[in-house]
């Protein structure tokens, strides 16, 4: 059974620890308890009001917050990528063989990118202001599923290696999460988790929208799940763990969505 995990009032979720053991996760949600406001109730209770008025005046006053610095257009040696050299080099990456003959995760046309990230630099090359910039670029292509990794250049502007692997899984991105919550609410199996959503809000769930999203992938475990699911693994699947906007957690943690197939199963 779900259930809805409610936060106590006025109190704010400090932590979720999630471990994965074979196809059993533990989802721990840490409240904070009452020790700030009672501890201070005790000592604060005979101050005067000349000693509160001093400490009135003694406050911090508010902090300024300054703008972040400008981005560059472009890193030198091992910087983090900017914004504009992420967008960069996912346009080069993307050819359009590669466009024409993936999918993405709704379906359509092109794979799915899940990550782009600073490229391991080789030990014989240069360092410091001088070393080259390189970027890892990484696409599931939901058609065959399969993990396309393509290292480009952003000196030259030149893909450099292309690297294929079948059943291996990177994190999923947000694009993916919200796809498998959208799933997951049109099938019957997220029932529960729309009357969950209604006790919380009294509203109907309709749109992943109105859900803050975390998510593991999930792997099939010989003949710990229903044959729905037994592809996981092979295929993109999904575990979330919702939470309404400004609410409480729902505990779905027995759904798990399969992407590649497009289904929702239901672990025992």
């Amino acid at each position: 059974m779900r259930k809805i995990v409610h936060r106590h009032l006025g109190k704010m979720v400090a932590g979720t620890a999630i471990a994965v053991a074979g196809t059993a996760v533990m989802v721990g949600i840490t409240l904070p308890g009452s020790a700030g406001a009672d501890e201070q109730g005790g000592q604060g209770a005979g101050q005067s009001a000349q000693q509160a008025g001093q400490q009135g005046q003694a406050a911090a006053r508010p902090g300024v917050v300054e703008q972040a610095p400008a981005e560059g257009e472009k890193g030198t040696g091992r910087d983090p990528l900017t914004d504009d050299e992420t967008k960069r080099v996912a346009q080069i990456a993307v050819n359009q063989q590669l466009f024409g003959s993936s999918e993405n995760v709704e379906g359509r046309r092109g794979p799915q990118r899940v990550g782009v990230d600073l490229a391991e630099q080789d030990e014989n090359e240069p360092t410091g202001a001088n070393a080259p910039r390189r970027a890892d670029v990484r696409f599931y292509d939901y058609k065959d599923d399969t993990l396309v990794t393509k290292t480009v250049n952003l000196d030259s502007g030149k893909v450099e290696q292309t690297d294929t692997q079948h059943g291996v899984q990177p994190p999923i991105s947000s694009d993916e999460a919200v796809e498998a919550a959208r799933l997951l609410i049109a099938d019957p199996l997220g029932a529960g988790l729309k009357a969950d959503f209604k006790d919380a809000t009294g509203k109907e769930l309709t749109s992943p929208d109105q859900l803050l999203l975390n998510s593991i992938v999930f792997r099939a475990t010989s003949g710990a799940q229903p044959a729905v699911l037994a592809q996981c693994g092979d295929h993109r699947c999904v575990r979330l763990f919702p939470k309404v906007k400004n609410g409480p957690w729902i505990d779905s943690r027995d759904l798990v969505v399969d992407l590649s197939a497009r289904k929702v199963g239901k672990l025992g």
